[in-house]
């Protein structure tokens, strides 16, 4: 794989490309599509009916197999970013999961390949969760699946199945682990705890506090795919991470020196998953020697930022 040359030399990659990012709307895609627009590209995205749109917006429900195709036609994607899913390990209809991320990948796969522009790239995002509970304490991209949970699942299903298509599309998996930021929504756990201390509540509720992630900053996600998008290293699958743990205990640390005051943590035993994945904590090593160093955010100033935003 060739390393991808640095930020100054590649200030206006995108001139005169058109990318197409699917869950424009969503957390992730607002950080990426300013990303892209400073990059140069033309942005183009996918929103869920029923929502607004705007130029270049196009609002698509996924499973819709024949309005994917009419979106990919209209568009002719240079550069492809697929982030619409749904992300929340949580949620509560199971067969959405399987529909929306399985299904919903097939049929863009199906379009792109079907149309007439091929795209130089196509950026699938899955899910560091697909690890499960690894017996290693710094997981690499060898490290073998073996997911928990149902978003975990469908997520590595949707990679063996994006699998069928590799030799039709220049197709690259992320397997981005745990990040945050402005504009996140309060049902993830770093915006919650943020919006307590924000509200200056006395107390907050949380799961199992040994739990430990490795937070990211979704800027520098964003940083990452679109560096990705640019090197197109088709076939591979690359964790994205920070390579640094955090256990809540140390988030709820984190806060109260921000804010200023500590709060009092009640553990809800219905917030502790039998399933959960206790550690997740990833390797950047494969992802660095091809994109160049992301500098990541310590997370006390990614928790700064959504705390004084």
């Amino acid at each position: 794989m060739t390393r991808l040359a640095t930020d100054d030399t590649l200030l206006r990659e995108g001139e005169g490309r058109r990318a197409l990012i699917t869950g424009l709307r969503g957390f992730t895609g607002y950080y990426l599509a300013q990303e892209l627009t400073a990059a140069g590209y033309r942005v183009f995205g996918t929103v869920m009916p029923g929502e607004e749109v705007g130029p270049d917006m196009f609002a698509v429900d996924l499973c819709d197999r024949d309005a994917v195709a009419a979106m990919v036609a209209d568009v002719q994607p240079d550069v492809v970013a697929h982030l619409a899913g749904i992300a929340f390990v949580g949620h509560a209809n199971v067969e959405a999961i399987y529909r929306v991320n399985v299904v919903g990948t097939r049929n863009l796969l199906e379009a792109l390949a079907a149309g007439s522009h091929r795209p130089a790239s196509v950026l699938l995002a899955s899910s560091a969760n697909i690890y499960g509970n690894a017996s290693v304490p710094v997981i690499d991209e060898d490290v073998p699946p073996a997911p928990a949970n149902d978003y975990a699942v469908s997520k590595l299903a949707m990679e063996y199945m994006a699998r069928l298509w590799m030799d039709k599309l220049p197709i690259t998996i992320v397997r981005p682990f745990n990040y945050t930021g402005v504009g996140q929504a309060d049902n993830f756990l770093l915006p919650k705890i943020v919006s307590h201390f924000r509200r200056h509540e006395a107390r907050i509720e949380l799961g199992n506090l040994a739990i430990a992630r490795d937070f990211s900053d979704v800027r520098m996600v964003a940083r990452a795919y679109r560096r990705i998008l640019a090197a197109a290293p088709a076939g591979e699958a690359f964790n994205v991470c920070s390579g640094t743990p955090h256990s809540l205990s140390d988030v709820i640390e984190m806060m109260g020196e921000i804010a200023g005051y500590r709060i009092d943590v009640q553990v809800n035993p219905a917030f502790v998953r039998a399933n959960d994945v206790l550690q997740l904590t990833g390797s950047n090593r494969k992802l660095t020697a091809v994109v160049g160093d992301l500098a990541p955010t310590p997370l006390s100033e990614t928790l700064r930022w959504m705390y004084l935003a």
